[in-house]
């Protein structure tokens, strides 16, 4: 099957519906004929005037069209006085659905109600962007349970192993990479037998109105107000927390995406009292989140 090409948007937003027939909204609009005047006709002279002024608009208002159509073929930031500051997001490559195994249906097709993805999960993982340092220990491949129970508090891995156990994961897979101003983000895959597991472990780690069970190196971790559930593609569900303040040695975003038989855990940190980027963020995010829908 030949691979689907994903493009990232320069805002990390999901791709707009194709737009309406374009309208030339600088066309005069059309009148309706008008009824024949009765009236007297005016002098000569006062016609020549007005012809006069309706040329001198005429003209203003070529240049001004032209100068209209010439904006509007600009980016934004080639335009003086509308340029827009860098917002912090990351420099992606292009994306790329991976092939199917032949006969294999996509995750939220016909045919495939248990909704499985059968693309291997690794190249289901978001590359890293450019800039990226990668994390030996999460090179973008499978990684163990015990590796995954890194992610969270020493406290509380026993009781995740637990879970794990009871509902065995079929893979687990995982990148990490650290961006140039300290950032580290970590991106954990994991794919159960079917959605029902999936989000059975989603609710046994309490996540929801809260974040459920910590995370390692977090505090007081809330719902992130940021984020708008219109930001989910069809077929998943994200659950966006951001660690408040006051926060301890760096500060931690953190979100689980539920997407048919995977579930999916994006985390950002990032050392010192300033907080972590939303906007790289949440592209990373809704970038991760378009592979698994």
């Amino acid at each position: 099957m030949s691979e689907q090409t994903v493009t990232p948007g320069t805002t990390g937003t999901p791709a707009m519906p194709e737009a309406p027939p374009s309208v030339n909204v600088f066309a005069p609009p059309v009148l309706p004929p008008e009824a024949p005047d009765a009236s007297p006709k005016p002098p000569r002279r006062v016609l020549r005037a007005v012809a006069r002024w309706t040329a001198a608009a005429l003209a203003f208002g070529v240049l001004g069209t032209g100068t209209a159509f010439g904006i509007a073929s600009l980016e934004r930031t080639d335009v003086p006085g509308l340029a827009t500051e860098d917002d912090g997001r990351w420099d992606y490559p292009e994306l790329s659905l991976p092939a199917l195994p032949a006969g294999s249906p996509r995750p939220f097709g016909a045919g495939n109600p248990a909704e499985i993805h059968h693309a291997d999960l690794r190249d289901l993982l978001l590359p890293a962007p450019a800039g990226a340092a990668p994390d030996k220990k999460l090179p973008g491949g499978w990684i163990s349970t015990e590796t995954f129970l890194d992610a969270y508090r020493q406290q509380d891995r026993q009781s995740v192993a637990q879970l794990l156990k009871d509902a065995p994961p079929r893979h687990i897979a995982a990148r990490g990479w650290t961006m140039p101003d300290g950032t580290v983000s970590r991106i954990y895959l994991v794919r159960f037998t079917s959605t029902a597991f999936a989000s059975g472990m989603l609710d046994d780690l309490n996540v929801g109105s809260s974040a459920g069970t910590p995370l390692d190196r977090t505090d007081t971790t809330e719902i992130d107000g940021s984020w708008s559930s219109q930001n989910d593609f069809e077929n998943t569900s994200s659950f966006v927390f951001a660690e408040q303040a006051p926060f301890g040695a760096e500060h931690v975003r953190q979100a689980y995406t539920l997407a048919g038989d995977t579930l999916a855990l994006v985390v950002h940190e990032r050392p010192g009292k300033r907080e972590t980027d939303r906007i790289p963020f949440q592209q990373t995010l809704i970038l991760q989140n378009q592979l698994l829908a």
